[in-house]
């Protein structure tokens, strides 16, 4: 029950379409302020906090199903070379797991502490109805919010081919 490749591969994917954003800013003068602020709606959180979000969601992820200890990532990402460390981060996290860590994975027990109120899951259950919507949520969403914005992407750019 590994989460890694997909995650991985989303997340490599999340870099590819930073790396274009990054370029369509330098084509077009844009002030890559203006894409991290950027939202698809006001009450939605701005692209940067969108991809630092599919990075937590993935390691966290990881983490709690195979019964290790959270991660910490401070969401101090401004320019787009630190968010491609931030990517960078949590592609090497995801990458220090075996196989063997999951061996349990979709009975252990996930306790997780939400606004709403705690919550016990199966890690099934935490894998496929919390961790894995919230992160391709977060990582659609800094997809939409650039492709909305002008960049040049398209579908086999999300999906990673």
């Amino acid at each position: 029950m590994s989460v890694i490749p997909p995650f991985s591969r989303s997340l490599s994917a999340l870099a590819a379409i930073l790396s274009k954003a990054e370029a369509h800013c330098a084509t077009h003068g844009i002030d890559p302020a203006v894409l991290f602020g950027a939202r698809l709606f006001p009450d939605m959180l701005p692209f940067s906090r969108q991809v630092q979000l599919s990075c937590d969601f993935a390691a966290r992820a990881a983490a709690r199903l195979a019964g290790a200890e959270l991660p910490a990532f401070p969401d101090t990402e401004t320019t787009f070379p630190e968010l491609h460390a931030r990517i960078a981060t949590a592609l090497a996290y995801l990458g220090g797991f075996t196989e063997n860590q999951f061996a349990d994975a979709s009975m252990r027990v996930i306790e997780l502490k939400l606004r709403s109120g705690d919550r016990t899951l199966s890690g099934l259950e935490y894998l496929t109805i919390y961790s894995t919507p919230q992160f391709y949520f977060h990582a659609t969403t800094a997809y939409n919010i650039l492709r909305h914005n002008g960049v040049p992407l398209g579908k086999l750019d999300y999906m990673g081919t």
